[in-house]
């Protein structure tokens, strides 16, 4: 059954690292909010960072509820699932936050991330959660399935974006600047890459 662990390393490090999918979750403080979920991939976009703390990058997409809680409340829960080989999930609870591309921060944290090329995707932000609550249950009825590749058509899309370009399609959103629920959302405009 379900353990909890004190720590991200060893056999659960290798785990998380290795599988290409897993989840976001998070919610504002208000009862009648939206509850969030979003899958997250690309090879190279997740990391750990130390025992208690993981990020990965976020990419231009059609809203920023992620964001606009994590700003509001900072509770997160990330979510991976075995679909191949031995069943299991692994939950991480804690509280997260957006580093944007104007945080002196940012930089540093972008080399964390030696694995994959952030320009093509619009990339807006950098979520570093910090673990409180790291546990594991069987997950027997997740189903089997197998991976094959990671899509093109995000980079595809993002590519041909700059800085300005990028701000002008974030404002045309209608749930990027300000949340579903009303939550200030991604700032805009864009502050310029650094990569």
């Amino acid at each position: 059954m379900g353990k909890t662990y004190e720590r991200i390393d060893g056999g659960l490090r290798r785990f998380i690292e290795e599988q290409p999918l897993f989840f976001t979750a998070t919610a504002p403080l208000a009862g009648d909010g939206t509850v969030n979920l979003s899958p997250k991939g690309l090879k190279g976009s997740f990391v750990v960072l130390d025992e208690l703390t993981v990020a990965y990058l976020d990419f231009a997409g059609s809203n920023a509820e992620t964001v606009a809680h994590l700003r509001e409340n900072g509770r997160i829960t990330l979510m991976w699932c075995a679909f191949q080989g031995p069943p299991n999930i692994v939950r991480v609870h804690g509280r997260g936050e957006p580093v944007f591309r104007d945080d002196p921060r940012f930089g540093g944290l972008l080399a964390a991330f030696p694995g994959i090329d952030p320009a093509p995707h619009g990339l807006r932000a950098i979520i570093v959660v910090h673990a409180e609550l790291v546990r594991d249950s069987c997950g027997y009825a997740v189903p089997r399935m197998v991976y094959e590749e990671d899509r093109d058509s995000h980079r595809r899309r993002f590519v041909r974006e700059d800085d300005a370009s990028l701000s002008a399609y974030f404002t045309g959103k209608e749930h990027i600047a300000t949340s579903i629920d009303g939550l200030p959302g991604l700032p805009l405009p864009l502050p310029p890459s650094t990569v």
